[in-house]
């Protein structure tokens, strides 16, 4: 059977954890490919149980379904511990979850890296959530990194703690005058956090390949968005994985002729959280409307997300960049009650009409949106569950999207809940 991709279509927070939640009833595994606790899914179940999920994929509450963390993932022992028991303690069985061997460790140190360099930036900074996830990526591309199989052997743990800790103790006391890190304390730090989660560790890299085979179904679900893709985004306003489709490839060791749909998650308008670019961002009334209705804080920080219009420039590049077969849109319940939804149709740079991404970061600064206004909606939509139940106006809307994006819009979120959901097309296999 074939592999899904599920990633989000513009800067991360689009509703992927409902998407995968909905999806989970016609899978046998879920997958996390990339990432770590810097982002957050939130789903809520029929009987309103509301939960916020940071590593574990959303497919956990799904019963039958095998969750796995992935390669590609970077993970904090500890949030990983603290996750599993908020789930165990509301009845959530969580004995369905492998962790990837080859997956790498946010240490402790990482995180301590993570805060002072991006203070030590000021006005300059990333806009990081300080979770350490950008300082163990570069040790694992530097390949001094701590993977998880190492828990399992303590004197490769300890070698390579006491290995890393020798440069950055020098970093952190002479140029950042922090205190330095003892090497035999982190390590038992870590090891005793072990102790809750070894028995989950796998060569999930063979267990994928052998559930496809087997005929059993995968999805590959991204944390962040497509424009914070480190290849890909508006970079340097991005993570340090690749989100985009291409990343849950080799963030899962499934290969890439597996895979045969890629469902990408769009807003009904666009939000992103920290610095960086963003044409369509709104400064007024309607942007604090939209965060408001849409509840835009974020799930891990609870950061107030900054918020605009839909943007179709960026839409359709995320369609050819991740090759998208489908869109989810979801919160098209957040625009009801408006006049008028504007659509960001093209950008204007230096005078000239740009309706593609620009190449170059300066451009994308210096872009203006260029709005499409089509007739807003005040009806309540939460209850329509058919595409024809929407007011003629949201359709509309939904089939304006669907043509500047260039990709079928297949299910429409008309509120957080798992049954607020409108879906054109009916399976997922």
């Amino acid at each position: 059977m074939p592999a899904i991709v599920l990633i989000g279509a513009q800067w991360g927070d689009e509703g992927k954890g409902k998407a995968t939640d909905i999806l989970g009833g016609e899978v046998d595994w879920v997958v996390r490919y990339q990432g770590g606790n810097n982002a957050g899914h939130t789903v809520v179940l029929p009987d309103g149980q509301k939960f916020a999920l940071h590593l574990i994929p959303s497919g956990i509450l799904t019963p039958g379904v095998t969750n796995v963390i992935g390669n590609g993932v970077v993970v904090d022992p500890a949030v990983l511990l603290e996750e599993l028991a908020g789930l165990e303690a509301t009845g959530v069985d969580t004995t369905n979850l492998l962790i990837s061997a080859d997956a790498h460790l946010i240490m402790p140190y990482h995180v301590a890296m993570d805060k002072v360099t991006e203070r030590f930036l000021g006005k300059s900074k990333i806009g990081t959530t300080g979770r350490g996830i950008g300082p163990a990526y570069q040790d694992k591309v530097a390949r001094v990194g701590v993977r998880v199989q190492d828990l399992l052997d303590e004197k490769i743990l300890r070698q390579k703690v006491e290995a890393a800790l020798d440069l950055k103790n020098q970093v952190l006391v002479k140029v950042y005058n922090r205190r330095a890190l003892d090497p035999d304390e982190v390590a038992d730090q870590v090891l005793g956090w072990s102790e809750g989660f070894a028995h989950r560790i796998a060569d999930t890299r063979l267990a994928l390949n052998q559930a496809l085979e087997a005929g059993e179904t995968v999805l590959l679900e991204g944390s962040q968005g497509t424009l914070l893709d480190v290849d890909h985004g508006t970079y340097p306003y991005v993570t340090s994985s690749n989100p985009t489709a291409g990343g849950a490839s080799a963030g899962s060791g499934i290969g890439p002729t597996r895979i045969d749909r890629v469902i990408g998650i769009l807003k009904a308008y666009t939000t992103r959280v920290g610095s960086g670019p963003f044409p369509s961002e709104l400064f007024d009334a309607d942007g604090e409307y939209l965060r408001k209705q849409g509840g835009e804080f974020g799930v891990t920080t609870g950061r107030s997300r900054r918020c605009g219009w839909f943007d179709a420039v960026i839409a359709r590049y995320a369609t050819r960049v991740n090759g998208l077969t489908d869109i989810f849109l979801t919160k098209l319940d957040v625009l009801s009650s408006l006049p008028e939804v504007p659509i960001c149709v093209a950008y204007e740079i230096d005078g000239k009409r740009v309706e593609d991404m620009p190449m170059t970061q300066s451009d994308l600064h210096h872009a203006t949106p260029v709005y499409e206004r089509m007739p807003g909606w005040f009806e309540d939509i939460s209850a329509c569950r058919d595409f024809a139940d929407l007011p003629q106006a949201a359709r509309d809307y939904v089939e304006r999207i669907e043509e500047l994006s260039l990709a079928p819009v297949s299910a429409i979120g008309v509120g957080p809940g798992r049954d607020e959901t409108i879906t054109r097309r009916t399976s997922v296999v």
